[in-house]
């Protein structure tokens, strides 16, 4: 049966739950994680932060190239930058780490708030080809 006009169904008051996966932010987060080097960054500044030629150093790429992804990695919220000096020191964002290691799983795993990536625990030590 429906309410009188104009009054609300009762059910329009009781707010839905929300969901705990948070599905599209963390489709975000996963495309932000999609691409190979993306992925070497975040297991590198894992380590601590690093500056764009740092960076570029390890992935054997042009600076250029490093921007783009810190980029797509910023607008994820996965990492932060902060300048000092000249250069722009990039950080994981802030719970990325914190609280897995808290919970006592290794470093290497991001944890994404919608789910739990384990890196390999092996480092980087340069771009060009798969590992």
């Amino acid at each position: 049966m429906l309410p009188p006009t104009g009054q609300r169904p009762f059910w329009r008051g009781i707010g839905v739950a929300k969901d705990p996966l948070e599905p599209q932010r963390c489709a975000q987060l996963l495309a932000a994680l999609a691409a190979p080097e993306r992925l070497k960054i975040i297991r590198f500044l894992a380590d601590g932060p690093h500056h764009v030629s740092e960076i570029a150093d390890m992935l054997a790429v042009p600076a250029v190239n490093v921007s783009h992804h810190l980029n797509v990695l910023k607008q994820a919220r996965l990492i932060r930058g902060r300048k000092k000096g000249r250069f722009v020191h990039y950080s994981l964002g802030p719970g990325v780490l914190e609280e897995v290691v808290g919970a006592g799983i290794p470093k290497e795993a991001l944890n994404l708030g919608c789910c739990r990536l384990e890196l390999p625990v092996t480092r980087c030590e340069g771009g060009g080809g798969s590992e």
